[in-house]
């Protein structure tokens, strides 16, 4: 039997080509470090993805000009090849646009996600094919080993530093692609990641970690939006779940599910919005038992489970999902696609403020290095039976134009 390196791949690592994705950060580019240093042939790739003024020289973006500068230099430094491509016309078709239009429905969206299954997972992925590698190693932190040695197949697990934990952007990866990716970080905290990049001479150690949304400066959502499309923001009522219209709004991408400060109304007691009603400009808001949300419907699901979906028996099997990038996985319950297709998960202890647009993330268990089972964006929630009768009645009138309720 052939003898597998440290990328469980056969064969010298001198015989291997690597692919490193570069954002200019510490993280890839400590990847290409201990790569190189092993001795695989490595070459470093630059994604060009945006290039708008404030972004790029400012604290915490990524993937443009300065960043591209960074990893150029630490490719240098480590005597790799480095090239960068010019993908800003597919991450603003791929990621940008989708990303608007999902938030001009009323959902809150992931573009972290979207950018991992399009451009770096599908696009970049093609490239290093054609380049003749043997995979493609990222700075993501999560752990990749083989499930099946005889096949190849590979599984995702949670990472050791929980902190860094990037499972919940990576759900969407296909089986396809996680047998082909590689992500040396994932057995080492972040601490011990600056150190090596210390130890590697690498000039970007202490540089600030990206932010999640990078084409977005400052997080100010709304300007991105009303600079693409300017008739985004129409405005239109604020209304209580009970049915009283309370005021009006400049638009719903203001909003979140689960938001309670800057709405906008003062009703003597504390009130957060429930739903956005896209079709008709409203913003629903009601107590905070509004929120919990007891069963998700989930859209483009990706399963990396051993076994189809449709094996799933009827009455559901446990599982436990993150439906929070920051929260810990909770106990929920699978169910099989039924007769229209949906995926619906029952989520055992409840969850408050999920909004749809948000990924609902699978996992095997809730132990520390659990396997990531896939999951899928989620479509629509239901709450308590007598919180989905109200704001069914809500929903089922037309835009009142009433006064507004003192």
């Amino acid at each position: 039997m052939t003898e597998l390196n440290s990328l469980d791949l056969p064969g010298r690592p001198e015989d291997c080509r690597i692919v490193v994705a570069m954002s200019g950060g510490v993280d890839s580019s400590v990847v290409a470090g201990l790569l190189a240093r092993e001795g695989y042939d490595v070459v470093g790739m630059t994604l060009q993805l945006y290039d708008h003024g404030e972004a790029i020289r400012r604290k915490g973006a990524c993937c443009a000009g300065q960043d591209i500068h960074d990893a150029r230099r630490v490719s240098e430094a480590l005597g790799i090849p480095h090239y960068v491509l010019d993908y800003e016309d597919r991450f603003r078709k791929q990621v940008i646009n989708p990303f608007m239009e999902s938030y001009i429905a009323g959902e809150t969206p992931i573009p972290c996600v979207t950018c991992n299954q399009t451009v770096k997972f599908a696009d970049l992925m093609a490239t290093a094919r054609e380049l003749g590698a043997d995979a493609l190693a990222t700075g993501h932190y999560i752990r990749s080993r083989l499930a099946d040695p005889a096949t190849g197949r590979r599984a995702l697990y949670r990472p050791r530093d929980h902190g860094r934990d990037q499972s919940y952007f990576l759900f969407a990866t296909t089986q396809e692609q996680v047998d082909y990716l590689r992500f040396p970080l994932g057995d080492l905290p972040k601490s011990e990641t600056r150190q090596l990049a210390l130890d590697l001479g690498l000039e970007i150690a202490e540089k600030p970690d990206s932010q999640d949304i990078c084409f977005v400066p400052q997080g100010k959502y709304t300007n991105i939006i009303n600079k693409l499309e300017p008739k985004a923001a129409r405005h239109g009522e604020i209304v209580h779940i009970d049915g009283r219209v309370l005021g009006e709004h400049e638009g719903i991408i203001k909003y979140t599910i689960g938001q309670r400060r800057g709405i906008g109304v003062a009703t003597g007691e504390p009130i957060y919005v429930v739903h956005l009603d896209a079709k008709n400009a409203r913003v629903i808001v009601g107590p905070k038992e509004a929120l919990d949300t007891r069963r998700l419907y989930l859209r483009d699901v990706n399963w990396l489970g051993d076994g189809p979906l449709e094996d799933i028996p009827a009455a559901g099997v446990t599982i436990f999902t993150k439906v929070r990038s920051t929260r810990p996985p909770i106990e929920a319950v699978l169910h099989p696609p039924d007769a229209q297709g949906r995926i619906g998960v029952d989520l055992v202890g409840g969850e408050a403020g999920i909004a749809p647009g948000q990924a609902c993330v699978f996992y095997e268990d809730d132990s520390e290095d659990a396997r990531v089972l896939g999951g899928g964006f989620i479509d629509r929630t239901e709450r308590e039976a007598g919180i989905e009768a109200a704001l069914d009645t809500v929903l089922s009138r037309e835009v009142s134009g009433s006064e507004v309720v003192a």
